[in-house]
């Protein structure tokens, strides 16, 4: 009989999130480098590029891989022969470790969870409570599998009730393509098939706790259903062309996995949830002899890759003229120097409810650029911490009054903008520029200097003034309004239909 304590799950899953929050797993960094060799589009290629050396500085650094570190998601299966030394429910002890973790001085993560979601969405400060799914099985163990989802991916879950005659496969490749790059291709995709709703959509979830072995399925063939399901789908959907940072190219997923369940007669769910260029588990096993030390992986395992555009432009962004603007062209890599101010959800939502009432916001936009980020907070002697873009579709449809309204120049977030942001880019001659999601801690090392400079109360969702020096980003929508991510996926998926298909 096998004796747990208390002290000991608490302290394991504390260090399990603390070691998930800059360490990659292996096969998720030899799945990339491969697919970064592979890679014949120069802008799929140099964002894998900016997201290996982001993952090798976070392994180095010990500090998150992304500064969205995610709301945390356990699955535990509890042998029925446990015994427990605790005092604490199962649930208060995990979302203890979990508190621990994100409060770690040395390396503190950004509390992103919000309470009471449909009201007031108040941080709870510590990033509980996490999503906990139990299972009782046969043993005298306890298995646990750590992970923090980051919200972007998450928001692009998909779920479908198809009839029984429906294809599958047609509903992914239909699906897909409509979850644009704000999931941060390239990732992996868990399907779950079967049983109920909430069956499907919790063996998605559960799926991308796997290994990416897509190569090695491919090399001994399937043998289920669900093994040429994922084989047929690895293949049509990076046949897709959508590619890393959905800049267009040959890798949009590095595996797809299919979990399935028997379901009604007169059903066929399907759930479909990514995971991003941020893939973060781990998984340990309690037996009763103390808490867990999970091995530190190799710096071997990671490509020696730097970091270092050709032909880039430098961008004064203090001196930076509307006429500077319209030179950009789609799908040019630009340095950002200087001055750049920061904005994300909650921060929109407040300027537009101050522009309506005729108030004047904290701080002058006219001339500037904007950067939505929410950072994770500064430790030691940093400026400021892991510092990547949030998804800039959520500000869509914000931009139009923020244009018009503060004379803002430019907008700088991840993956693609919607129709109606890219209309008034184009009305108002403003720009968009991607940087990479996944590469936060890379894109912190271009920030000299950091000030909150409105909206102190809103924590990481304040209005900052960033120092930026090299800040490496891409022009994805100029300012006649031509948008790379809607131009490159076209272009990559012609071209993959005249690439044969080779097998690495």
């Amino acid at each position: 009989m096998t004796i747990i304590k208390q002290a000991d799950l608490i302290q394991s899953v504390a260090d399990a999130l603390q070691y998930i929050s800059y360490y990659h797993p292996v096969d998720y960094i030899k799945g990339l480098a491969a697919a970064y060799e592979h890679e014949e589009s120069p802008a799929a290629k140099d964002a894998m590029a900016q997201i290996l050396i982001n993952s090798r500085m976070a392994a180095e650094g010990h500090r998150p891989l992304c500064q969205d570190t995610g709301i945390v998601t356990v699955f535990v299966k509890v042998g029925m022969n446990v015994q427990w030394d605790a005092t604490m429910s199962l649930d208060d002890m995990i979302n203890e470790g979990v508190r621990r973790a994100y409060n770690d001085p040395d390396n503190t993560l950004r509390a992103s969870i919000l309470a009471d979601p449909a009201g007031k969405r108040t941080n709870t400060k510590d990033n509980t409570p996490a999503v906990i799914n139990v299972s009782i099985v046969p043993g005298d163990k306890l298995d646990v599998i750590v992970a923090a989802k980051g919200g972007g991916s998450e928001a692009k879950s998909k779920f479908a009730m198809l009839n029984p005659s429906d294809s599958i496969v047609d509903w992914v490749l239909k699906t897909v393509p409509t979850m644009g790059a704000g999931w941060c291709p390239p990732g992996m995709l868990g399907i779950g098939i079967g049983g109920t709703a909430e069956k499907a959509m919790l063996m998605a979830k559960e799926s991308l706790m796997d290994p990416i072995d897509i190569q090695e399925l491919i090399a001994r063939g399937p043998s289920n259903r669900a093994e040429e399901l994922r084989i047929e789908l690895y293949d049509k959907v990076n046949a897709l062309g959508i590619g890393a940072q959905g800049l267009g190219g040959l890798t949009t997923v590095l595996d797809i996995k299919v979990k399935d369940y028997p379901t009604h007669a007169a059903n066929l769910p399907v759930a479909l949830i990514p995971n991003c260029a941020a893939t973060r588990h781990a998984h340990f096993v309690l037996d009763g002899s103390g808490p867990v030390a999970l091995d530190p992986p190799s710096l071997e395992d990671w490509p020696k890759l730097t970091y270092n555009p050709t032909n880039a432009r430098r961008v004064d962004l203090d001196t930076v003229t509307p006429e500077d603007v319209a030179s950009f062209k789609p799908g040019e890599v630009l340095l950002l120097n200087g001055k750049l101010l920061t904005g994300r959800d909650a921060a929109h939502k407040r300027m537009v409810e101050m522009l309506n009432k005729g108030e004047p916001l904290p701080v002058d936009f006219k001339g500037r650029f904007i950067y939505y980020v929410g950072p994770v907070d500064p430790v030691r002697d940093e400026v400021v911490g892991p510092a990547g873009p949030t998804t800039a579709t959520r500000m869509d449809k914000f931009t139009e009054q923020v244009l018009a309204q503060t004379g803002l120049l430019g907008m700088v977030g991840k993956a693609e903008r919607g129709p109606a942001a890219i209309e008034a880019i184009k009305k108002h001659r403003s720009v968009y520029l991607m940087a990479v999601g996944g590469a936060a801690y890379l894109v912190a090392k271009a920030i000299k200097a950091s000030r909150v400079v409105g909206f102190a109360d809103l924590g990481m969702e304040a209005i900052y003034e960033f120092t930026v020096q090299d800040m490496p980003v891409t022009v994805a929508v100029d300012s006649l309004g031509t948008s790379v991510h809607q131009t490159g996926p076209k272009e990559w998926q012609a071209k993959i239909g005249r690439i044969p298909v080779v097998v690495a």
